[in-house]
């Protein structure tokens, strides 16, 4: 009787590992920042979702699905409240040290800020159909934009979560401290 449900869940775990499906979580209840010099990728799908945090609070998000995205350097940050005071938790990579990628990369972002180009563009499509990145797809009668590739520059974002089945992160660095320096 176990082995169907045993083989059903390694199914999940490939497809969530591909990147194919976004793992569901509750959310931390703080949002971060994610920057970036220059993205580009072969693929976006994006819908509007609610995030909900552990206390079931909803956080109104865009969710993106990028598809095979390449990044000239990233700038994660999160402000935190500890018991000695508020920490910056610091997470950046790429630069002199090469680009940094990552396969059907999901961000859900409140906001989006940069100098794009999107190739192909297909915007107020419906969220079920959307077919650019694999396993990104809303819910039918949604609202919905894809596009064939996207350049952004000078890329600045408030999100809630971020997954992705592949990270390449070179010349990552980890920087906690009291009254850090965030992103932007």
């Amino acid at each position: 009787m176990a082995l169907p449900a045993v083989l059903a869940v390694g199914v999940m775990a490939s497809v969530m590992a591909e990147g194919a499906l976004a793992a569901s979580f509750a959310v931390s209840g703080t949002s971060f920042q994610v920057s970036s010099g220059k993205l580009t990728s072969q693929g976006l799908s994006s819908y509007v979702q609610t995030d909900r945090d552990i206390d079931g609070k909803g956080h109104p998000v865009a969710l993106l699905g990028i598809g095979d995205a390449t990044l000239s350097d990233i700038c994660q940050a999160a402000e935190v409240k500890t018991p000695v005071g508020t920490v910056v938790f610091k997470l950046t990579a790429g630069g002199d040290a090469g680009n940094v990628t990552a396969s059907n990369l999901i961000i859900d972002g409140e906001d989006l800020v940069g100098d794009a180009r999107f190739g192909t563009a297909q915007i107020g499509r419906d969220a079920s159909t959307l077919d650019e990145v694999p396993g990104v797809q809303g819910e039918k009668g949604k609202f919905g934009l894809q596009a064939g590739d996207i350049t952004v520059a000078g890329v600045k974002s408030h999100a809630w979560s971020a997954t992705g089945g592949n990270f390449r992160l070179k010349g990552m660095r980890v920087d906690v401290s009291l009254g850090g320096k965030k992103c932007f």
